[in-house]
């Protein structure tokens, strides 16, 4: 098959959105966009084989994969939220790690500790499960606030500390973490801070009725309710490190950038079309981290839908996303039905896409 079949023109853009002469990277070759379209594709075959629909989750995990960033996943119980964790993370020949959290869990059970070894007379390190390519934190809310601090620093370094000694993470390294809304007894809501440190907040809706009946149907061909493991097609850790190298490498135009840092500063009150009324909303907005993870989703999107430049709909499709779990309402606007969706869907409306 021929490039140009694989890869379509590209669509009209005005001139400040198409790449520029003066980039400072140099410019992906085709070969290398073919090859990343494969590797995400053969990561979708594998998520055709364990789970049925949720296709908005299966991209936002693969984006945040390439996008090097960590990934929140809410939704009520039996959604395959563990399931869709769990694909994403065997997809890759990688080593992977569930931790069910819980209140009782320690920091030294998540990053792990030093023992004494009397036959040496010497303390050892024991490193603990948080110390792998990809970490699923399952009901992340269900940990209390000293195992969250360690949580957050492993998550905002790449390195935990064990004894006073600094030790790095493995690269890559994800946490793929969910949660639970409707809980309330043994649960701590997890801090701003660390609400902040995770790319993307995947919200998982109840399948129809006809994917329902297809994830009958795949459970009682396999006859079993887990899948199986299964090596094959499994990306390793170099075509990991190729993907995130190459999304680094698409090009952002200013006005890109622009749009994003609007995006940002329209949720905060501020921002080229303020709101009205957005502050009776809102009490407080994204970060200027939120415009960082919409750059580089953007950069992923582009590269895996075969472009070395973002658009503007590479930000505008994953705002909600990125912005979602950055936004605290105030009591008036949660009491009054407001979510955190709708407000954002005013910041898309009125924010002008370049």
């Amino acid at each position: 098959m021929s490039a140009m079949a694989l890869f379509p023109p590209r669509p009209s853009q005005s001139p400040s959105v198409q790449p520029s002469q003066d980039r400072q990277v140099p410019p992906i070759s085709q070969d290398d966009l073919q090859r990343c379209r494969q590797l995400a594709d053969r990561i979708r075959t594998r998520f055709s084989r364990t789970l049925v629909g949720q296709e908005n989750l299966r991209e936002a995990l693969i984006l945040t994969l390439v996008a090097s960033g960590h990934i929140l996943i809410e939704s009520v119980p039996g959604l395959a939220k563990t399931t869709a964790a769990q694909t994403l993370a065997t997809s890759v020949s990688g080593s992977f790690k569930r931790i069910q959290c819980t209140p009782d869990l320690m920091p030294s059970d998540l990053v792990g500790t030093q023992v004494y070894d009397f036959s040496t007379q010497r303390f050892s390190t024991q490193l603990g499960p948080i110390h792998a390519n990809f970490v699923l934190l399952d009901e992340i809310n269900r940990s209390n606030a000293k195992t969250q601090s360690a949580m957050l620093e492993a998550m905002a370094e790449g390195a935990t500390t064990i004894g006073g000694e600094r030790i790095a993470l493995p690269r890559p390294f994800m946490v793929i973490a969910t949660q639970n809304p409707i809980e309330e007894e043994g649960t701590y809501n997890l801090p701003e801070a660390q609400m902040d440190r995770f790319m993307l907040k995947a919200v998982m809706t109840y399948p129809d009725a006809d994917q329902e009946t297809r994830m009958l149907q795949m459970l009682t061909s396999r006859g079993t309710d887990m899948p199986g493991k299964d090596d094959r097609d499994a990306l390793t850790i170099a075509d990991v490190d190729f993907l995130r190298r190459k999304a680094r490498q698409v090009h952002v135009a200013q006005p890109i950038m622009r749009y994003a840092v609007d995006l940002a500063a329209t949720s905060r009150g501020a921002g080229s079309r303020p709101i009205q009324g957005l502050a009776e909303q809102v009490r407080l907005g994204a970060s200027p981290r939120a415009s960082i993870a919409l750059v580089r989703i953007g950069q992923a999107r582009a590269l895996l839908t075969g472009r070395d430049y973002v658009i503007p709909e590479d930000l505008k499709d994953w705002a909600h996303s990125v912005l979602r779990h950055r936004i605290l309402l105030t009591f008036e606007a949660q009491a009054d039905g407001v979510s955190s969706d709708d407000v954002i869907d005013q910041i898309v409306d009125t924010v002008p896409v370049p």
